[in-house]
């Protein structure tokens, strides 16, 4: 059977998630997270220094000419006085990459300063869910490849994800646009199931995600949302884009991130790898609104406002329900 356009682009993009799991494990299983924190008080990791520095080296490698979206940069870790979590952030990469020194981390980090739109890009979220990374709950390396702005080709690591099929977790997510969405565990990631969105027509009987966090989301919108479409499970709350595959792979049939402050501007990397898993599971991602996601922008859907995933069957109807609530 002959190779699909990007079959190449997702082994590579699949094997950077998954070589950059085993550093957040190993940082995770560790207890000593060295965390700092950002301008807008979010908390950034060794681990999302770790993780993005080998994708992007990953990326680099196979694809030189291509500019990668990524959320971190090497800015902090070059001021003196965080010398120490450097020299961590350089010690766990050297588990995956072998005698990687300071330099090149530093500039493999910062492989992932792009910001404006371009023909062929990458967009990579290191740790999506870091609030989750360091409750040792659930968060995604999230990858995802963007041709004149429509995503073709996504790769979702979630190391902390299980199943109810079984004992295993930790599971990666691909997706090649029109292809279908496929996981693996990440213990065996050439072990590859087609997973589809869930069946279910009655909004009465969905199951709802949506997350943890307070600030990325507006709960009590949800609430109002949940109860005007008589669903009466009790909502499922996980960090990052673990939502979208947990939609995607039929456990869960709505995921909401409704909007908390105006003017609020979501970022490409947050939502383009889940966006594509859930599209090829045969759901549907909009925005609040119902309009489809512009990913050509550059890092920013400043086209967009929040965001709706669902299993398709139910997506009209949620969209209508948001609508009424925000009214």
């Amino acid at each position: 059977m002959a190779e699909s356009q990007y079959s190449q682009e997702l082994r590579v993009a699949a094997q950077a998630v998954v070589e950059a799991s085993k550093v957040c494990r190993h940082i995770q299983s560790t207890d000593d997270f060295d965390e700092l924190s950002k301008n807008d008080r979010s908390p950034v990791t060794v681990a999302d220094f770790g993780s993005q520095a080998v994708v992007c080296k990953a990326i680099q490698d196979a694809y030189p000419g291509d500019p990668i979206i990524a959320e971190e940069d090497s800015a902090a870790l070059r001021l003196p006085d965080q010398i120490s979590v450097l020299n961590r952030v350089v010690k766990e990469v050297g588990k995956v990459i072998p005698d990687a020194t300071q330099e090149e981390v530093l500039d493999w980090i910062d492989q992932g300063i792009s910001r404006e739109p371009a023909l062929r890009t990458w967009t990579l979220d290191p740790i999506d869910g870091t609030k989750g990374f360091l409750r040792k709950e659930q968060y995604a390396i999230a990858l995802a490849l963007l041709i004149n702005g429509e995503v073709k080709v996504a790769a979702l690591a979630c190391p902390n994800l299980g199943t109810i099929e079984s004992d295993e977790i930790g599971f990666l997510f691909t997706a090649i646009e029109g292809e279908g969405a496929y996981v693996a565990p990440l213990s065996d990631p050439d072990d590859r199931t087609r997973i589809s969105t869930s069946g279910c027509i009655f909004t009465k009987d969905a199951r709802f995600c949506e997350s943890v966090e307070s600030g990325h989301s507006d709960h009590s919108w949800s609430s109002e949302i949940a109860q005007h479409l008589g669903i009466v499970r009790d909502s499922v709350r996980l960090d990052s884009q673990a939502k979208y595959a947990v939609v995607a792979r039929g456990e869960a049939e709505i995921y909401l991130r409704l909007p908390t402050k105006p003017g609020y501007v979501e970022k490409i990397w947050d939502h383009a790898a889940g966006y594509l898993v859930i599209k090829e599971a045969g759901g549907t991602v909009t925005d609040v609104h119902g309009y489809p996601l512009d990913f050509s922008r550059g890092a920013l859907l400043s086209e967009n406002q929040g965001i709706i995933a669902t299993n398709g069957a139910l997506h009209e109807a949620v969209v209508t329900a948001v609508k009424s609530g925000n009214s």
